[in-house]
C-alpha cells in the first residue's frame, strides 16, 4: 500500500488575489547547491554565450525539497529560438548527472526562447512558473518584467486546453512499451497531469493553485467526493509508478475519459472559442 502524507501548500497571494512567489535562494538546502553548480556548468559549457539566464522551479527553491523523492527541474532563457541550438548533448548530461546526485529524484534540462517569454499579451505557462516558483541563479533575472498571476480562468484553460492530447500521448507511448523505467516515468508524467486537470477544474471556484499534488487531490476530492477514490489511485500512481502498462492504460481508459468529458465541459462553458493561451 502505497503511503500518502499530506505534503504541500496553496500558492501563497497578496491582497489583491495575485500569486505571490515564495522561491528563494536562501531557502536551497546546502545539499542541493552542489548540483546546482554542476548544472550551470552544463548549460555553460554548452551553450555558453547563447545562454541568456538560468532559473530553478518547483521545491528545491521553495524550501521544500523531499530527499531522493524531488525534482530539480531547471529553466535555460536563451538567445536563440532552441531549435537552432545543438541540444544533443542533453540527454547523456541528464543521465550523467542523475548517476552522480542520489538526493535528488531527476534533473531536468529546459530551453526558452526570451523573446518568447517576454511577450506578455496572452497566458504562457513557463512565464507563470517563472514568475510564481522560480528563482534566478544565473544571468539577467527576467521575473520582474513578468506580469502578475491568479489563480483564475487564464490558469486553468491552460492545464485543460491540453488534457486530451496529453493523455492520447501517453496510451501511445505505453502500448507495446516493454522498458520498464520508461513506462514509469510515463505514469508518473500523466497521473500528475490528470491530478492537476483535477485542480483546474475547481480553479474558479475556489481562487487557489498549487502544483503540491496533495492538496490538489484535496481540493478536487472536495468537489468530487465521489471520484476520491480514483484521483487517490492517481496520487498514488504519481508517487510510486507501476511498471505495468496495462494497469496504467486500464486507469487511462477509466478515470480519464471521465476526466477528459469534465474538462470538454469547462471548456464549452470558458473557452468555447477553444484558443490554447487565453489572453491576459
Amino acid at each position: 500500500m502505497v503511503l500518502i502524507k499530506n505534503i504541500g501548500r496553496y500558492c501563497l497571494t497578496d491582497k489583491s488575489g495575485y500569486i505571490s512567489n515564495d522561491a528563494a535562494l536562501n531557502k536551497i538546502d546546502l545539499e542541493y547547491l552542489e548540483i546546482l553548480q554542476e548544472v550551470i556548468k552544463n548549460y555553460l559549457k554548452h551553450l555558453g554565450s547563447d545562454i541568456h539566464s538560468i532559473y530553478i522551479r518547483g521545491s528545491v527553491p521553495r524550501g521544500l525539497a523531499i530527499k531522493g523523492i524531488s525534482d530539480l527541474d531547471t529553466i535555460a532563457m536563451t538567445y536563440k529560438n532552441p531549435k537552432e541550438l545543438d541540444l544533443s548533448w542533453v540527454e547523456q548530461a541528464e543521465q550523467e548527472m542523475n548517476r552522480s546526485f542520489s538526493c535528488v529524484n531527476g534533473i531536468e534540462l529546459s530551453f526558452y526562447h526570451v523573446e518568447d517569454i517576454l511577450e506578455i499579451s496572452n497566458f504562457s505557462i513557463i512565464s507563470f512558473m517563472l514568475k510564481t516558483h522560480s528563482v534566478c541563479v544565473y544571468g539577467k533575472d527576467l521575473i520582474k518584467m513578468l506580469p502578475e498571476y491568479k489563480a483564475d480562468k487564464a490558469l486553468a484553460n491552460e492545464h485543460l486546453f491540453h488534457l486530451k492530447s496529453q493523455i492520447e500521448r501517453a496510451k501511445a507511448d505505453l502500448i507495446n512499451n516493454e522498458g520498464a523505467e520508461d513506462i514509469k516515468d510515463c505514469c508518473s508524467w500523466i497521473m500528475k497531469i490528470i491530478i492537476r486537470a483535477g485542480l483546474a477544474l475547481v480553479i474558479i471556484d475556489e481562487n487557489l493553485y498549487t502544483r503540491d499534488l496533495y492538496p490538489a487531490y484535496q481540493l478536487f476530492s472536495k468537489h468530487f467526493p465521489q471520484e476520491e477514490p480514483r484521483m487517490r489511485k492517481a496520487l498514488e500512481y504519481a508517487i510510486e509508478p507501476t511498471t505495468k502498462p496495462d494497469f496504467i492504460l486500464d486507469f487511462i481508459n477509466d478515470f480519464g475519459i471521465w476526466i477528459m468529458d469534465k474538462a470538454e465541459k469547462w471548456l464549452q462553458t470558458h473557452n468555447p472559442k477553444r484558443e490554447p493561451k487565453i489572453k491576459l
